[in-house]
């Protein structure tokens, strides 16, 4: 018998069996290697399977319907790029049926999917079905990322038939009806359809690539997913099948026990049951990077603590026989390490076993609401003592702005790119080193070391503009001072307490506003440079568990509805002291603790108790109303004044004058100058300058104007 098929000028010659089974030969139409019967044409090699070369040129498909599929011997010449398989994403290097809407499929593929189509669950009565959750053994590797090539879903989710058909395929995908009538009183019946297009489905909303969908037979756009529109048998309510229904009220699912508006659910009305479709289609076996065993799902109504997160369950689980571990769905997917912004200098790392560690406290380091149980898993560094609920970590992580793939930015500088000076000399004592002569970048003459401290000598720092008490860096040339502890600083920093965890660098001779503490300044800050904010150097500096000498304890800062015992206002994100129940304010933890003020010669103190019992001395010296003996205030020993905080600081304590000013319109510098004695007019308002003010000091023009008048913040 000869055919005289159109891929090929010879006619070809039918043969029963092969003479020689060693000789490796492909089918021209398939692509596989050839068995018996075939078509052959010998002269040339031209080989064809039988079921190849007796394919119809022009195919109607049961699953696509609107188009029938034309027969090529490969992928169209107008077509640019790798022609794909739509129904098993495989390269088409030999025969493939193509529809005029861009869907190509194999010839194998077209016919295996016809056959189903025509013959239902009858073309697999002689394969093997497999269920994941019994048959686990000599399971192939790459089966774990296998996909149905029907629903597209992951292969290992329910019972699929033998890879030796061919293809990687459901049971139940096979066993779907091809059409569905009455379906949410749908006027026209549903068909079983093959689809490449990023369908929306009806019910959930979300498209598919491609694989099986229910369409309209009447082209009105109604599509739905085969998993969302079938009757199902469900493991969690055996008496019954679970019909899927759409109500405007229904029961509450008895899963996730939540009801939704126009829900649309699997529902037992004889049991008044019902299973939201997310709910219903849980994964048998789920697998976590960072356990050494898979999650098997636990079809039982049962109440659990999370072995993941310490919090309770009262719904289906997903158990590790072998660890003995009861967890939430959503716990297997944790990040097993978090580079968290309150805790930036090691990972923090989940564990379903806390109890492994000896912490010095159980409390979490996040919320300071509750301690952590050590009996459950949680986010710990073992190095540095830090625990933190789960649910806390994740909820504080996901504050924080992340980059496109969803990370909080963990990125580490070099050690030499944050060093902000190098050093010029040095002084040796046996093993301690002390830079006494440094060139910091944020002057042009080098500093030297001084420890000569005079408290009459009204010397400011540059970079915090508080007064110098302690050892500093000096240049006496141009008047320009650091605290040792100031240039030291690094050059960028973490700042937990701003969204952007990315590093902060450190800027110098700008005028800004602290975002926290609201003061105005020209001395360093840190800096956002996404959203602009700057940081003083007090509220830059302050951890997420800070002390302060005003308290004995530390004040993890959480938020919680509380009065400020510093300044007595009210407070949602103070740091506080659980025990004592003891708050602050960010503004009152960073208030210096010493203040300069022109009513007294003497530097101010702050101090946290008043003990004179007459109320006489319940007064502030600077404005002369009373103040509270129970807040804090500052006070000069020596002269036995005290003053509110308020008016010890006044408004632009944190300007250091002297400071240069080229901004503006005059033509000549400007220097910050705090008028004392002469109170000049101002050249803008034409009131007195009786506060901060520039002055020019170029000879020959007396130019004054409030800060206020010009400033640009």
């Amino acid at each position: 018998m000869e055919l005289q098929h159109f891929s090929h000028q010879h006619p070809l010659l039918f043969i029963v069996e092969r003479g020689n089974e060693n000789e490796k030969v492909y089918c021209s139409g398939c692509g596989e290697m050839v068995s018996a019967p075939t078509f052959n044409c010998v002269a040339c090699g031209f080989h064809l399977h039988k079921q190849c070369a007796e394919a119809p040129s022009e195919l109607i498909h049961p699953f696509h319907r609107n188009h029938s599929f034309s027969l090529l011997q490969s992928k169209p010449n107008n077509y640019k790029g790798e022609c794909v398989c739509d129904f098993c994403a495989k390269k088409c290097e030999n025969f493939v049926y193509h529809c005029s809407c861009n869907l190509y499929l194999h010839i194998k593929c077209a016919l295996f999917s016809y056959n189903i189509a025509q013959k239902g669950i009858a073309e697999f009565r002689h394969i093997a079905r497999i269920d994941p959750l019994i048959s686990t053994e000599n399971r192939p590797e790459k089966l774990k990322n296998a996909q149905c090539f029907a629903c597209w879903k992951p292969l290992l989710d329910s019972v699929y038939f033998s890879p030796d058909c061919g293809f990687y395929l459901h049971v139940k995908c096979a066993e779907l009806p091809s059409e569905i009538k009455q379906l949410f009183r749908h006027p026209h019946p549903l068909i079983l359809q093959f689809s490449n297009q990023h369908l929306s489905c009806h019910i959930c909303q979300k498209p598919q690539h491609r694989g099986f969908v229910y369409s309209c037979s009447s082209l009105c756009e109604f599509v739905l997913h085969t998993e969302c529109a079938t009757k199902i048998d469900h493991s969690f309510h055996r008496k019954h099948p679970l019909i899927l229904q759409l109500k405007d009220e229904g029961p509450p699912c008895r899963i996730c026990h939540e009801t939704k508006p126009n829900q649309i659910f699997y529902s037992c009305s004889i049991c008044k049951f019902a299973l939201h479709i997310e709910c219903a289609s849980q994964p048998p076996i789920i697998e976590d990077e960072s356990h050494p065993h898979p999650f098997t799902l636990f079809w039982r109504h049962i109440s659990f603590i999370c072995d993941a997160c310490g919090t309770s369950g009262n719904h289906v689980s997903y158990i590790c026989s072998i660890c003995c571990l009861t967890v939430h769905k959503k716990c297997i997917s944790l990040p097993g390490t978090l580079r968290h912004p309150m805790h930036y200098k090691h990972p923090i790392s989940h564990t379903y076993f806390l109890g492994q560690y000896e912490m010095e406290s159980w409390e979490c380091r996040i919320c300071h609401v509750e301690d952590v149980n050590s009996k459950h898993g949680g986010y710990c560094c073992s190095v540095c003592n830090y625990v933190a609920h789960v649910n806390c970590a994740i909820e504080d992580y996901n504050w924080y702005e992340t980059d496109e793939f969803g990370r909080v930015d963990g990125s580490l500088e070099d050690d030499s790119a944050l060093i902000p000076y190098f050093i010029v000399k040095e002084n040796k004592e046996g093993e301690n080193v002390e830079a006494t002569e440094i060139k910091h970048f944020s002057h042009e003459h080098n500093l030297v070391l001084s420890k000569d401290i005079d408290m009459s000598d009204e010397k400011y720092c540059d970079g915090c503009v508080l007064s110098i008490f302690t050892c500093y860096y000096g240049c006496s040339e141009c008047g320009f001072f650091l605290h040792k502890s100031c240039a030291e600083l690094p050059r960028k920093i973490h700042i937990w307490s701003d969204r952007h965890p990315k590093l902060h660098p450190l800027t110098v001779d700008s005028i800004f506003q602290c975002r926290y503490c609201k003061y105005e300044s020209n001395g360093f800050a840190y800096t956002c440079n996404i959203c602009d904010y700057h940081y003083c150097l007090r509220c830059a500096l302050v951890s997420d568990n800070p002390i302060h000498e005003g308290h004995e304890h530390h004040l993890p800062c959480h938020p919680y509805k509380a009065m400020c015992n510093a300044c007595g206002g009210s407070l949602r994100w103070p740091f506080r002291c659980k025990a004592c129940n003891f708050a602050l304010h960010r503004s009152c933890l960073t208030l210096p603790l010493t203040a300069r003020h022109k009513s007294d010669e003497h530097p101010y103190k702050l101090t946290y108790h008043d003990n004179k019992n007459y109320p006489e001395s319940n007064y502030c010296d600077i404005c002369e109303e009373e103040r509270n003996p129970n807040l804090w205030f500052y006070h000069c020993a020596i002269c036995d004044n005290s003053a509110h905080p308020i008016c010890a600081l006044g408004k632009y304590s944190f300007f250091k004058l002297g400071s240069i000013y080229t901004k503006g319109d005059h033509p000549h510098p400007l220097i910050f100058v705090h008028m004392v004695h002469h109170h000049p007019e101002c050249h803008r308002c034409g009131h007195r300058c009786l506060d901060l003010a520039l002055e020019c000091r170029t000879t020959g023009c007396s130019y004054i104007v409030h800060w206020e008048c010009i400033k640009q913040i």
